[in-house]
């Protein structure tokens, strides 16, 4: 999750000021404070903070080692987690690359953005089908495409060059050069099973890559990133093929017509796009050009123009926790209730008060 910070006055300048570190602390601290690395942190924020100034200003600073596990839904993923003291960084960064990308961005790019995150997307979505088929009166049609192995995918040469086209601070430069080109493959820490992380494949690895390709996946600082380099394929689609109706969420997108043949038309132009000038490829199964009719599946949602629903795979995912808790001896109930509310607030932003109702009435029997 994305969380601002408000930089101090003069920071413009002097992005490395003692006032924009520890307001990065304060951002970064609202998710991670009761982690052990955090309250290590807090214990004595004031002389860390001072510690990390001094060598950022002497361009002394690189990162520290990561923690590498893996996670097994939605499906088996390599996870590499920065330490506090390297999200605290991160956030000041993050903070002057929105500066200069804000204004730039597309409105309809979605996720680790402010106010844009998959339920705003999803209502946006049902909005833009209602605008092209005048309330379901004209036909209409989707065009679902989406990155293959995206963020291990990315070139970071050419992601840097991106970055260069608009930044003029050589401090932000400096900064976004050493996060970006830190190579977590060789300085991690593994929890869990080495096995597991075996058995993820080498095109959704970072390990093999040289260094060259890919952005670690538990970094919030590779969402931004992520931003930045699909930026180009925004900005080709709106103002280049001039679709107006497009939507973005990390590699997800969905691009809408009356016309069919359009839509073909833009998806071998956006083929050749992210091959030749993103060095990136689309999916080569995950690929859907249907009429609107037929409801888009987008962020754990079905979507039409007059309702949404929730995918059913979402349903089960959470009748399968009620189970696995049932069975469970030693119940941890706050686990529980958070993992819950997470499911039950998803549900809300969809029609589906029914299917709450009963799913509440059988949790009061827990």
């Amino acid at each position: 999750m994305c969380v601002p910070f408000v930089p101090a006055r003069g920071s413009k300048q002097d992005i490395f000021s003692f006032p924009d570190i520890y307001r990065a602390y304060l951002s970064c601290r609202k998710n991670k404070r009761s982690t052990i690395n955090a309250l290590k942190f807090e214990i004595e924020a004031e002389e860390n903070i001072l510690r990390l100034e001094k060598e950022l200003k002497s361009k002394s600073y690189h990162p520290s080692r990561s923690i590498l596990f893996t996670t097994q839904k939605p499906k088996l993923r390599e996870i590499f987690a920065a330490d506090f003291r390297d999200r605290v960084v991160h956030h000041l960064l993050i903070q002057q690359l929105e500066n200069i990308w804000e204004p730039i961005f597309i409105h309809d790019s979605y996720a680790c953005r402010i106010g844009k995150g998959t339920h705003k997307a999803a209502l946006r979505l049902q909005t833009f089908l209602r605008r092209i088929t005048n309330n379901s009166r004209t036909r209409a049609y989707f065009l679902q495409l989406d990155i293959k192995d995206f963020f291990t995918s990315i070139d970071k040469e050419l992601l840097f060059t991106i970055i260069q086209r608009k930044v003029r601070n050589p401090d932000i430069l400096w900064l976004t050069r050493v996060v970006l080109f830190w190579d977590c493959t060789k300085s991690y820490i593994l929890r869990g099973s080495n096995a597991a992380i075996k058995h993820i494949s080498a095109n959704k690895s970072l390990f093999g890559k040289e260094n060259k390709r890919g952005l670690p996946i538990g970094n919030l600082t590779s969402q931004v990133f992520a931003n930045i380099y699909l930026n180009e394929l925004d900005q080709f689609v709106k103002h280049t093929l001039r679709c107006r109706y497009y939507l973005r969420y990390v590699d997800d997108f969905v691009l809408l017509s009356q016309n069919r043949d359009e839509l073909v038309y833009w998806q071998g132009a956006i083929d050749r796009f992210v091959q030749e000038r993103l060095s990136i490829a689309l999916h080569p199964v995950r690929r859907k050009l249907l009429p609107v009719s037929n409801g888009i599946d987008f962020l754990g949602y079905v979507i039409r123009h007059n309702y949404i629903l929730v995918r059913r795979r979402v349903v089960n995912n959470l009748k399968a926790q009620i189970k696995a808790f049932k069975q469970t001896k030693v119940k941890d109930w706050k686990k529980f209730q958070d993992t819950v509310a997470s499911y039950i607030g998803h549900l809300k932003w969809a029609n589906s008060f029914k299917l709450r109702s009963k799913l509440l009435k059988g949790l009061v029997s827990l």
